[in-house]
């Protein structure tokens, strides 16, 4: 989205530090704030037919095709984000901790988003290059890092409409490698020993999604009085998750946090990755433009690297998968896409095949824990959703796109339990039914 530019810097003091420090960045430079998606590079975005005429799409297309970027882009409260053009016209992008006082200590973390840019740099996981990190208030007012500017194109709809059915098998082949690769990182070897606990992962988010959920099932409405109430299934659910005996195996990588095909950068011909980054929280819906304001309200947005952790790798795995397991439930539209149809979208390829993808490049097999991840992942997403159901009882999300997103909870639910039963019964991953 257009709009003024928020966040003005000190060019003079800019150019002075870049002189001292980056020594790759010839000044003068142009300085242009952006959107993060915009100056990470997009040279195309596929657009699902269903919302070709939405406004906003229009606006959002012709935004990332122009040549000359002279106002500020983006939505939710980002890190600002600009791009700098040097003396011999090569772009950077550089992004800065915004001013003032902020509402969360662990949000806008530039430090963070530098430090594992800047350790994945020598590995065979596509990151942008970082130049440098700037901790000195004193140089424009809050801390920064200056990093490559990547020309490739990013494919908002998982579908991948206006590709081949070759190149859409390529272009999943070649995300679902990048995200083994970089499973396959030990983060000690990358000096990234301390970004995260490696063990626990699930416990952890068991313990903090029961209690979320909780909470919002005892949110009263404003009129009538009556609770949102529990989720389905949430007891047994919860239950479920917590049995140490069908737990996944524990395992903790560098994990991305929100890895999905609108997250990643692909070469602008070829099949290939060549960066991921991080646009909106969280990964509840398949297009990033189809996330309603008050969900941007419910989680904090988070942008670039900023969700990355140690983790479990079947998180991610699992947050790629999604558009699979909501496209096999057919439901009432919060994850509609008419394109994506497994086994009838050509080129499109099955789980199984991108479960044996990954398993060939991360060295471990998720197959026989697909169910139980994937049951997780429903069931935390059923969550988030259960969050607007309840901001909408205290009148904080009225409008009609909140109460479809909202009434989506009960079904995906019902699918984690779903998949519950299945793990059961030890269908496995791989050759399980959608």
């Amino acid at each position: 989205m257009a709009g003024r530019v928020r966040h003005p810097i000190d060019q003079k003091a800019l150019e002075r530090y870049i002189q001292q420090n980056v020594p790759e960045i010839k000044t003068p430079v142009e300085i242009k704030q952006v959107s993060y998606t915009i100056a990470i590079a997009i040279c195309h975005i596929a657009i699902p037919k269903t919302f070709q005429s939405s406004p906003t799409h229009c606006c959002r297309l012709r935004c990332t095709r122009e040549s000359n970027l002279h106002t500020q882009f983006g939505f939710g409260q980002s890190n600002p984000t600009y791009q700098l053009t040097d003396a011999t016209s090569t772009r950077f992008v550089l992004r800065k901790k915004p001013p003032g006082k902020l509402l969360s200590k662990a949000a806008h973390k530039v430090e963070r988003e530098h430090r594992i840019i800047h350790a994945l740099g020598p590995t065979d996981v596509p990151v942008p290059k970082a130049y440098c990190l700037c901790e000195d208030d004193g140089i424009i007012g809050t801390p920064f890092y200056i990093m490559e500017f990547l020309d490739g194109r990013i494919i908002e709809d998982a579908a991948m409409p206006g590709v081949s059915a070759k190149e859409r098998k390529l272009l999943w082949k070649a995300a679902t490698q990048t995200l083994a690769k970089l499973h396959r990182v030990e983060p000690e070897s990358v000096g990234l020993g301390s970004y995260g606990k490696k063990t626990g992962f699930y416990d952890r988010q068991i313990q903090t999604w029961s209690t979320i959920c909780r909470r919002q099932a005892e949110t009263k409405d404003k009129d009538t009085g009556e609770p949102v109430g529990d989720l389905p299934h949430f007891g047994e659910l919860i239950r479920f998750f917590g049995d140490k005996m069908r737990q996944p195996r524990d395992r903790g990588t560098l994990i991305h946090g929100d890895f999905k095909i609108d997250n990643i950068v692909f070469h602008k011909t070829e099949p290939r990755v060549i960066g991921v980054l991080e646009q909106v929280p969280s990964s509840l819906f398949p297009r990033r433009h189809f996330i309603h304001e008050d969900y941007l309200l419910t989680v904090n947005p988070a942008h670039s690297w900023e969700m990355s952790t140690v983790g479990h790798p079947l998180s991610d795995l699992c947050n790629f998968l999604t558009p699979y397991y909501t496209a096999a439930k057919g439901d009432s539209g919060v994850y509609a896409n008419d394109g994506f149809l497994p086994g009838r979208t050509p080129g499109l390829p099955a789980v199984d095949e991108i479960v044996g993808w990954y398993a060939a490049e991360a060295g471990w097999d998720p197959a026989v824990e697909l169910n139980w991840g994937m049951a997780f992942s429903l069931f935390r997403l059923s969550g988030i959703l259960q969050g607007i159901a309840a901001r909408a009882a205290q009148g904080q999300a009225s409008s009609e796109q909140a109460k479809r997103f909202a009434a989506g909870r009960a079904p995906l639910a019902e699918f984690a339990w779903e998949l519950v039963g299945r793990s059961l019964q030890g269908e496995g991953g791989r050759g399980a039914k959608l």
